[in-house]
């Protein structure tokens, strides 16, 4: 009996992104792995990006596989394209972002070779010309193969990100992307993690994340919130899983999660309403779990303290706001 290669499905959501589609679906019908299906699924999309699936789907008949249906959000059609995902192994690409042509080759291959329900690359921030505007290394100072009961601090320290990462299909039997959410990656991706005792990683940078100059004005508003109820998710699972009574590592997700990524959101609020309402709920968050600002000051990430790692500007909001001064951080923002 010969052994057949593994299958990826490659889940491509799309919602008016005619300026970008092109590049990242040429980046995936251009990989070297040949056993791949790249499910592409239009949210609803009012522009031209229908025209640009409709011809990927013509010149390239065996790899993409389109779709579309009415708006209902990234979770709803990352979910609709798990459902008819034929992969053993499934991996998530934004349609305004594109990807080395070796990347899932190489995951692929780390899954097989070391058993690994997920495998992580790293990241690179990219502007519109293509130039690196920031490499972000996912998992420094630790081997290719990971075991998770070994290493439960890369629960706090990773970074939830679904589209970097390569999952095992049968991790999607029980789980889906919440609905109707912002944040939904901080909402399942660490439930993932948890029903895995091995992952995997490489070091390559293959996904080129891009800096889209239109999304920096995107306003930030009481959705931010979401990230609380992301956390809050995860708590319950966490607590339901064999890791439970590992609290500390609990303590340092709830941190850098729901403290600090929900502070460099509250950073971009400009509506002072909200901004102090968001600031007394992620104080009511901290009272809950007994987090105290020497916690938050003290946490490490990566065996480096955190808030040392960060620019001067961050810094300063960070403390300011640990430091109850919220009328000065208004001044700031």
């Amino acid at each position: 009996m010969t052994n057949v290669p593994s299958k990826v499905s490659v889940i491509v959501p799309v919602y008016n992104v005619e300026n970008y589609l092109t590049k990242c679906l040429d980046s995936l019908v251009k990989q070297s792995l040949s056993d791949i299906e790249i499910i592409v699924v239009n949210d609803g999309s009012k522009d031209h990006s229908e025209k640009i699936i409709r011809e990927f789907a013509q010149k390239y008949p065996e790899k993409i596989k389109a779709f579309t249906k009415e708006n209902g959000g990234l979770s709803d059609a990352r979910n609709f394209g798990i459902d008819k995902a034929a992969g053993d192994y499934i991996g998530f690409v934004d349609s305004d972002d594109y990807v080395t042509e070796t990347m899932f080759e190489e995951m692929v291959h780390l899954a097989e070779k070391h058993q690994a329900k997920m495998v992580i690359c790293n990241i690179q921030k990219v502007d519109e010309k293509g130039r690196i505007v920031q490499k972000l290394t996912q998992l420094p100072n630790l081997p290719e193969k990971i075991e998770l009961s070994r290493n439960l601090s890369i629960f706090s320290d990773i970074s939830y990100f679904a589209c970097n990462k390569l999952f095992k299909k049968e991790l999607f039997f029980q789980r889906r992307f919440k609905k109707g959410i912002h944040f939904e990656d901080i909402q399942l991706i660490p439930q993932l993690l948890l029903e895995c005792e091995t992952i995997a990683q490489t070091q390559n940078f293959h996904y080129q994340y891009l800096e889209r100059s239109d999304s920096i004005t995107k306003t930030h508003t009481e959705k931010g919130l979401d990230i609380l109820k992301a956390v809050a998710d995860v708590e319950k699972v966490f607590s339901e899983s064999p890791y439970s009574d590992k609290k500390k590592e609990l303590k340092n997700f709830q941190i850098f999660e729901g403290v600090y990524s929900f502070l460099a959101y509250l950073a971009f609020v400009k509506e002072e309403k909200i901004f102090y309402n968001m600031s007394d709920q992620l104080n009511l968050f901290m009272k809950e779990r007994q987090i105290k600002n020497q916690d938050i000051l003290r946490y490490s990430r990566f065996g480096k303290n955190y808030i040392l790692s960060l620019p001067l500007k961050k810094k300063i909001f960070y403390l300011l706001f640990f430091a109850g001064q919220k009328k000065l951080i208004r001044k700031l923002i």
